[in-house]
C-alpha cells in the first residue's frame, strides 16, 4: 500500500538536520526557551514552510538561518550572533530532528502534533529514545496521540452535556475513577464493557459509537 508523506522523502533529512540545528541554535546559542521558540515557530508561518518541504528553507538555508527568520518575525529581539552547529548533537537537536520526521510520516500540522506531545514531553522522552530506531519514537507519539483523542471525546461529550466528572458517574451509574481513567487516557474505554458505553451513552445523549 502506498502512503502518502507530507512531502518528497527527498527532502527529509535535510529538513530534518535544519529543524535540529534550528532548536539548538536557539536554545543553547541565543538563549531562548524552546518552548517559547516553538510558539514562534508555528506561529510566524515558519512551521507551515516546514510541513509543506518547501525548498527555499529545508534545503536553501542552514538552521542557524532559520532560526534568526523565527525571532526577526515574532519578536523585537536583535540576534548578533554567529552560526553555531556542532558536532554532538543535544536534546534539542534530538527534538527537532525527530519532530520533522513524525510530520513528514504523518502529516500533520506541527500545531496539531504540540497537542498530544509538547516540547516538555519530548525532553522527557530523549533518554529513552535518541539512541532508537525512530520508528520507536513515531510509535510512541500514536499511543499519546490515541490516548489524547480518547480522552478528549469523552470530556468533549460530558462537557457539551454540561455535566461535570462526578454528576456523570451518579446518572450513569458509572463509578467516578473509571470515567476519570477513560478521560486521562489510562484505561481504553474500546475494551470496556457493553453496559458501561449503554449507561454513558444513554446519559450523555449520543450513540455508544460516538464514545469509541
Amino acid at each position: 500500500m502506498m502512503t502518502d508523506y507530507a512531502y518528497d522523502e527527498l527532502y527529509l533529512p535535510l529538513s530534518q538536520r535544519v529543524m535540529g540545528d534550528m532548536y539548538d541554535y536557539a536554545v543553547n546559542t541565543l538563549s531562548v526557551d524552546i518552548a517559547e521558540y516553538h510558539d514562534m515557530f508555528m506561529v510566524c508561518g515558519m512551521a507551515h514552510q516546514f510541513e509543506i518541504g518547501n525548498p527555499t528553507y529545508v534545503a536553501g538555508k542552514n538552521g542557524c538561518e532559520v532560526a534568526r527568520l523565527v525571532i526577526k518575525e515574532s519578536s523585537d529581539r536583535t540576534i548578533d550572533a554567529e552560526d553555531a552547529m556542532y558536532l554532538d548533537k543535544s536534546p534539542e537537536y534530538w527534538i527537532g530532528w525527530s519532530i520533522s520526521y513524525y510530520q513528514w510520516f504523518t502529516g500533520q500540522t506541527f500545531r496539531d502534533i504540540n497537542r498530544y506531545a509538547p516540547i516538555e514531553t519530548l525532553y522527557g522522552m530523549y533518554n529513552t529514545f535518541h539512541e532508537a530506531d525512530i520508528s520507536l519514537f513515531v510509535n510512541a507519539i500514536d499511543e499519546r496521540r490515541k490516548k489524547e483523542r480518547e480522552e478528549s471525546m469523552l470530556k468533549r461529550l460530558r462537557t457539551y452535556a454540561g455535566l461535570s466528572q462526578r454528576l456523570l458517574s451518579e446518572r450513569s451509574g458509572v463509578p467516578l475513577r473509571q470515567i476519570q481513567l477513560f478521560e486521562q487516557g489510562q484505561r481504553d474505554i474500546k475494551k470496556t464493557q457493553g453496559e458501561t458505553l449503554r449507561r454513558l451513552s444513554k446519559t450523555l445523549n449520543c450513540r455508544m459509537e460516538d464514545l469509541i
